[in-house]
C-alpha cells in the first residue's frame, strides 16, 4: 500500500463536543481523499469522544491512551504517521476547505522548507469569524537576522503542518510539556531549516473558556495564567537544553533576543496575578522599544518610552487611562511583546512576505 502524502494529526482530550466538526473538516478537504491519512489521539478522555467517532469507523484511526498531555499525544500519533507531511489539527479547531491543498502547494513551491503555516480566524462559540491575531509572513530561514526572528509569529497548533523527516531532530517531543508542544516544535524547527508563510486564512481557531491563551472576551482566570506560565518555563528550559546540545550560543544577540520574549512574556503574566511596582513595572515597559526597534516605527518607539514613563506615575492598575486617552485617541494601540506562545494583536505590516 502507498503511503499518503499526509497524516493528519488529530489531538484531543474530552472535546467530544468539538471533535465531529474538525474530523469533518478534514474529511472535506478538496485534496484526494487517499493521500490523507487522520489519527484521532485521544489523551485520555472521559466524555463520549469515542462514541461520537464511532461514525467515522474505516477513515479514521482512533487511538485512546492514558491522559499525559500533548506532547505525549503528538509522539504517541508521531511513532504511527506515515505521510510525508505532518498535519496538526486541535479537536476544538476546523480547516478551510482548502487548507490541505494550498499547504501542498506551498511546501512543492519550497523543497527545503520543513514546515509551513498560514493565517487562522478567531471563531467564537456563536460562530462570529474575525481576523484579528498576530501574523506576519516570514519565509525562509528565519535564523539569519534578528529581524526575521522577531518578526516569525509562533502560530498555533492548527496552522501548523511540517516534512516528517525534518522533525527528526526534534523528536520524541519532551512530555513535560503537557501543553506547548506545538511552541517547542516551532521554536526549533527553524533552527534545522527554511520555513513557509501561507498569508490566507485556512482554518478557524475557535474561543472558548477552556483556551490557555484565549478566553473570549473575558481575562484568563488565575489558574490559566499560573498553568501557561509554568509551561511556559517548562518550555524554554527544554529550547535552551535544544539549542546547547546541538551547538547553539544562547547568549548571542540574536537568540538571545528570540529568548528574550519568553520572558518578557512571563512578567506579564506575573503581573497579571500579582501587580508590580511602579519601578518594576517601568523597567519592564522600557525593554519593548529596545527589544522590538526594528519592527517599531519611529512614533511607536516615541510612544512606547511615554508609556513607560507614563507608568512610574499611574502605575499597573491605572495605565489603562494612558492608553485609553493617549493612545487609543491620538495614535492607537502600542506594539505588544510578542512571545512564542502570545497571540497578542499588534500592529504589522499588512500582506508584507518577509525573506530572510
Amino acid at each position: 500500500m502507498t503511503a499518503p502524502l499526509f497524516t493528519v494529526l488529530i489531538d484531543t482530550f474530552n472535546y467530544g463536543r468539538y471533535i465531529e466538526e474538525a474530523v469533518r473538516s478534514v474529511l472535506e478537504q478538496d485534496f484526494p481523499a487517499e493521500q490523507v491519512e487522520i489519527l484521532v489521539i485521544d489523551d485520555g478522555s472521559t466524555d463520549d469522544t469515542a462514541a461520537r467517532l464511532e461514525k467515522f469507523a474505516g477513515r479514521i484511526g482512533y487511538f485512546h491512551k492514558p491522559n499525559g498531555g500533548q506532547a505525549s499525544a503528538f509522539n504517541f500519533g508521531l511513532e504511527r504517521a506515515q505521510g510525508e507531511f505532518i498535519a496538526l489539527l486541535d479537536a476544538d479547531d476546523v480547516w478551510m476547505p482548502n487548507k490541505l491543498r494550498r499547504v501542498y502547494e506551498a511546501l512543492q513551491s519550497e523543497p527545503d522548507a520543513g514546515m509551513a503555516y498560514h493565517r487562522l480566524y478567531q471563531w467564537t462559540e456563536e460562530g462570529q469569524l474575525s481576523t484579528r491575531g498576530h501574523f506576519i509572513p516570514v519565509s525562509g530561514r528565519v535564523t539569519d537576522t534578528r529581524f526575521a526572528l522577531l518578526c516569525y509569529p509562533m502560530m498555533q497548533t492548527s496552522s501548523l503542518v511540517f516534512r516528517r523527516k525534518a522533525m527528526q531532530d526534534l523528536l520524541p517531543v519532551p512530555e513535560i510539556l503537557r501543553t506547548q508542544a506545538d511552541a517547542y516544535l516551532t521554536a526549533l524547527i527553524i533552527f534545522i531549516c527554511p520555513v513557509v508563510g501561507i498569508d490566507e486564512y485556512l482554518a478557524k481557531y475557535r474561543l472558548h473558556g477552556a483556551n490557555l491563551f484565549h478566553s473570549g472576551d473575558g481575562k484568563p482566570s488565575e489558574a490559566q495564567l499560573k498553568n501557561r506560565m509554568a509551561m511556559r518555563e517548562a518550555l524554554l528550559g527544554e529550547v535552551r537544553e535544544w539549542l546547547r546540545k546541538h551547538g547553539f550560543d544562547t547568549e548571542s544577540e540574536n537568540i538571545r533576543d528570540y529568548l528574550t520574549q519568553w520572558r518578557k512574556a512571563q512578567e506579564a503574566d506575573t503581573f497579571a496575578v500579582q501587580s508590580p511596582g511602579r519601578l518594576e513595572y517601568f523597567s519592564h515597559l522600557m525593554e519593548y522599544p529596545q527589544l522590538y526597534r526594528e519592527l517599531m516605527s519611529a512614533r511607536q518607539v516615541v510612544y512606547s518610552y511615554l508609556r513607560a514613563f507614563a507608568a512610574l506615575i499611574l502605575g499597573y492598575q491605572h495605565l489603562h487611562f494612558f492608553d485609553d486617552i493617549y493612545g487609543g485617541i491620538k495614535h492607537g494601540p502600542a506594539p505588544h511583546p510578542r512571545a512564542a506562545d502570545e497571540k497578542i494583536p499588534r500592529q504589522e505590516p499588512q500582506g508584507r512576505q518577509i525573506q530572510p
